[in-house]
């Protein structure tokens, strides 16, 4: 399970959203600027504001580092 926290404004939040699309990975995006429930999940479980921060089945990855995030879904380049 892929859970992202966003922004709308946030490109990096956009490059990794496109790199998931690209490899065929269902996700669940959540828009913090919005979402003030969400934004708090956030900021408890990683004392992060910026985004995106990426939750891969519990393990928390910030910003879109491709290769920890390739690490934990076991993608193959």
């Amino acid at each position: 399970m892929i859970k992202i926290y966003t922004t709308p404004t946030c490109a990096y939040c956009k490059t990794a959203k496109d790199y998931f699309k690209s490899k065929n990975l269902n996700y669940e995006e959540y828009d913090v600027s919005k979402d003030i429930p969400r934004q708090k999940e956030m900021i408890e479980k990683t004392g992060q504001f910026g985004v995106p921060v990426i939750d891969i089945d519990g393990k928390m990855v910030i910003g879109f580092d491709k290769p920890k995030i390739d690490q934990l879904l076991k993608v193959k380049n």
